[in-house]
């Protein structure tokens, strides 16, 4: 196989494609619109008012195609824990402290021990994090899913004060931008992982660390820190992510150097990835960014990045 063949498009999977069903469905959203919604439409949590002071924050997402490789692994709860992580991850980005989880198990056949697994996977973050399971779904589609396929599905519901809502607004030209390590690949990009993998042995040490919730960080950080931005890194690398959370005329420039790459990123390159697609597609080891004041960091070996006027988006200092 050409290492050129090693792209998430030739896995079959389009980001542009992403982005332009998002630009194709804004219509039909904003037409449902009402005074409680705070914000626009494509962030990575929606916020409700539920009062003057208080806002609702909410995200659903799935564990994707990992499930194929967990289920052969004997690892369906490591993407239990994916799925909670990533919902409580995205409403963190707001400001808000999570609530509760709701999940949706779908499948040919349910097989009870694997549905155990996932929620129980879910339950181990959720109870960490103080976010309440309050039920969700279980469905039997055969003839929608081929024998042995499943999908896990779920919600995260958060509260935010209005006050202390991060939007990125404030973010500003000569702040830096913080990066929090992940654990791997977490949860985005198997549809290359998989084609890489094929029907082969593989090390699911390697491949399948679950997600890092990152409430606690966030958490300490904002006693320390004015955090004027956060950023989940999923896919779409971190240029993907980080520059949805920052204002009009400001961007960030980012040093791909500044951190150490978990070895599974140096796993892909070696199967052919390319650099530039390992970060259009992967987390390449930073999953959560945070945008903060240059004067309020304690630990420079954090800093991945500044923003800077006139840049668009994200740039690489090495580009």
């Amino acid at each position: 196989m050409s290492p050129d063949d090693q792209t998430y498009a030739a896995a079959g999977v389009s980001l542009t494609t992403a982005e332009a069903v998002v630009d194709r469905l804004r219509g039909a959203v904003e037409s449902t619109r009402t005074p409680a919604v705070v914000g626009s439409f494509g962030a990575f949590a929606g916020l409700y008012a539920i009062d003057e002071r208080r806002l609702l924050a909410a995200s659903t997402d799935s564990v994707g195609s990992k499930l194929v490789l967990a289920r052969r692994a004997g690892k369906l709860r490591w993407c239990g824990a994916d799925l909670a992580a990533h919902g409580i991850n995205d409403v963190l980005t707001t400001g808000a402290e999570p609530l509760f989880f709701l999940d949706y198990v779908a499948a040919s056949t349910i097989d009870t021990e694997q549905v155990a697994e996932l929620v129980e996977g879910a339950a181990d973050v959720c109870r960490a994090a103080g976010c309440a399971i309050l039920g969700g779904e279980t469905a039997e589609l055969p003839g929608i899913y081929r024998d042995e396929e499943l999908d896990f599905c779920g919600t995260v519901v958060g509260l935010v004060d209005r006050d202390d809502v991060i939007d990125g607004s404030r973010a500003r030209h000569g702040d830096v931008v913080v990066g929090m390590p992940s654990a791997g690949i977490h949860a985005n990009g198997f549809s290359l992982v998989r084609r890489i993998v094929g029907d082969d042995p593989f090390d699911s040490d390697l491949l399948l660390p679950p997600t890092c919730c990152y409430l606690d960080d966030v958490r300490s950080l904002r006693t320390r820190a004015d955090v004027r931005a956060l950023a989940h890194v999923t896919g779409g690398g971190i240029g993907g992510n980080l520059a949805r959370v920052l204002p009009e005329g400001v961007g960030a420039v980012i040093d791909p150097g500044s951190w150490r790459r978990p070895a599974v990123f140096a796993w892909l390159a070696e199967h052919g990835v390319p650099e530039d697609e390992l970060r259009r597609v992967f987390n390449i080891g930073i999953g959560y960014c945070a945008v903060v004041p240059a004067a309020h960091v304690e630990r420079s070996d954090l800093v991945i990045g500044r923003l800077e006027s006139g840049v668009d988006g994200v740039a690489w200092s090495d580009a």
